[in-house]
């Protein structure tokens, strides 16, 4: 019966997404442990620092244009809304505050997933169905230990320094539309950001985008790990790494907003800060 066919195919979709959630789960676990027994071994200079230029330098370009550019388009859309109330020299606060706890995190770690963790994906699971993860195996090579833990470290590492990069530029392009072509006096602008914007923004911040960084390379590299045989199972593991990472940001992005802005009621009993 065709109820009874939607229903079992209902179930078996349930089934897999549990069961897949299950072996991530393992799988992280065992990346910790790996990290946690030999953590000078995981992070030798020569398995880290490829991947640091790898995750970081290598995406200072992607991350540079977008954030200049999410700044200047800002200030190009609510200049107008804010010169009609009078306002507009208090443009600059609202884009950073934003900028920095919202968009420049997310930003940045939406194209880390995109140029990196796709990366990571396609580079593990090519390995994984040219066997080359079996011969490690197979030479008493520990694959978590050697290509994995690196990896992710180095995401958790650059993400934040990545966001830094993306918030400065953000505001940068913001200032650049909002002082040099609308004309509003750029003291008025550092003025009212620094009303605004307090130690505790870019500090939330940057722990969020710790949180998107981990996120970011335990997914790709399971993707990888997990990638099913032939070149389009690659091409799949690639594209699902980059889907569930940025479905991950987004909700850990949720999680931690509500979270963080908790946190700072609780701590110090004042009003709630922007989320």
């Amino acid at each position: 019966m065709p109820v009874v066919s939607l229903i079992s195919r209902f179930g078996w979709q349930v089934y897999d997404a549990v069961s897949g959630f299950g072996k991530f789960v393992t799988f992280v676990w065992a990346v910790v442990v790996r990290f946690a027994a030999h953590p000078v071994r995981c992070l030798k200079w020569s398995l880290l620092g490829p991947q640091l230029f790898s995750v970081g330098v290598a995406s200072i370009p992607v991350v540079a244009i977008t954030g200049a550019f999410i700044g200047m388009i800002l200030a190009l859309e609510g200049f107008e809304s804010f010169a009609a109330l009078g306002q507009e020299s208090r443009l600059g606060s609202v884009i950073n505050i934003s900028v920095i706890k919202q968009i420049g995190p997310v930003l940045a770690a939406v194209m880390v997933a995109g140029r990196v963790g796709g990366a990571l994906a396609a580079e593990l699971g090519t390995m994984a169905v040219t066997e080359q993860l079996d011969a490690m195996r197979a030479m008493d090579a520990d694959p978590l230990r050697i290509l994995v833990v690196p990896r992710v470290v180095a995401c958790i590492l650059m993400t934040p320094l990545l966001t830094i990069y993306s918030d400065l530029l953000g505001a940068w392009g913001a200032w650049f539309i909002t002082v040099q072509v609308f004309g509003v006096a750029s003291v008025d602008y550092w003025f009212f950001t620094a009303q605004t914007v307090d130690w505790w923004d870019p500090t939330s911040g940057l722990l969020k985008s710790v949180a998107f960084g981990g996120a970011i390379g335990l997914i790709s590299c399971y993707k990888g790990f997990s990638c099913s045989a032939g070149a389009a199972g690659v091409g799949r593991a690639a594209t699902d790494a980059f889907v569930a990472s940025f479905l991950a940001i987004i909700l850990l992005n949720l999680v931690l907003a509500e979270f963080f802005g908790s946190l700072y009621t609780m701590l110090f009993d004042d009003a709630m800060p922007f989320l």
